[in-house]
């Protein structure tokens, strides 16, 4: 764990310090779980779900807000379990999938999800054409019901693949009324109005929140932070975590913390339980 300031040691503090106000925000992948070549694959940590236990017991709430389906993430982490538990101690576990379009908490246990957005069947049945002439054929797609995501991972040069399909996906996005959201080797498209701050700032609303710490490691967490640092401004405790990759680093400047990979996410939830237990 590495402190980007002095600043932002006092920040992790103050954050401590009021933890029983705060509310604990987590993306999915790079955060909880590996990145790995095949999504479907990506399995939570198998020391996260003890952690969360424990944050759970000194914070407000825990959230997993991820651009995975909801039912997904709940699969590949196990959740619903970890939900249960929480309900022991008198706490909820809140799952926004989708960037926010999908919603799950312990107590309702059931997703809400709104249509898939109109237009998206129309992209899907034009992409394979833009593929092919990015010369990117092999890019796995992935239906997400939502939206869709493509991934240049099992691509030869998967860093230029992706800048290679940046601007026809973008362009055949717009021409169906969708929003594209760049990622670690993916190109999410999905409908526009909905992000990561989002969810973050319906958090803040109903769990009336006294402060939010955010960890991700992605261009698609870059919301989340803006809806962190609005808090920060308004006299809030935040704590902005970046999980640091070779892939990506967009995170890391206007992060507090720096961490390496899930297990440094868990190492540094781990020291907010025990410090503010």
């Amino acid at each position: 764990m590495e402190f980007t300031s002095a600043a932002a040691e006092q920040r992790f503090d103050e954050l401590v310090a009021a933890a029983d106000r705060c509310v604990v925000g987590l993306d999915f992948d790079g955060v909880l779980s590996p990145i790995v070549d095949d999504p479907a694959r990506a399995h939570i940590h198998p020391d996260a779900q003890q952690v969360l236990v424990e944050l759970a017991e000194v914070v407000r709430a825990v959230a997993v807000i991820t651009g995975r389906p909801a039912r997904q993430a709940l699969a590949l982490g196990d959740l619903d379990a970890v939900g249960a538990e929480l309900g022991e101690h008198g706490k909820e576990l809140f799952v926004f999938g989708q960037y926010g379009n999908e919603r799950w908490s312990s107590t309702q246990r059931r997703v809400i999800s709104p249509r898939p957005p109109h237009g998206l069947s129309t992209f899907e049945r034009d992409l394979p054409a833009v593929l092919r002439r990015a010369d990117a054929a092999g890019a796995h797609i992935e239906e997400k019901g939502l939206a869709v995501a493509v991934h240049t991972r099992r691509l030869p040069d998967p860093v230029a693949a992706r800048e290679r399909l940046l601007d026809p996906i973008r362009e055949l996005a717009e021409r169906h009324g969708l929003v594209i959201e760049p990622g670690r080797n993916v190109i999410e498209v999905r409908s526009p109005g909905m992000d990561k701050g989002h969810a973050v700032r319906t958090l803040v609303a109903e769990q009336d929140a006294g402060g939010f710490l955010f960890a991700g490691d992605d261009l698609g967490d870059l919301d989340a932070f803006a809806a962190v640092e609005e808090l920060r401004e308004q006299g809030l405790p935040t704590l902005l975590v970046c999980s640091l990759s070779e892939e990506e680093s967009a995170l890391a400047s206007r992060a507090d913390v720096l961490v390496k990979g899930p297990e440094g996410v868990l190492d540094l939830l781990r020291q907010v339980a025990r410090r503010a237990d």
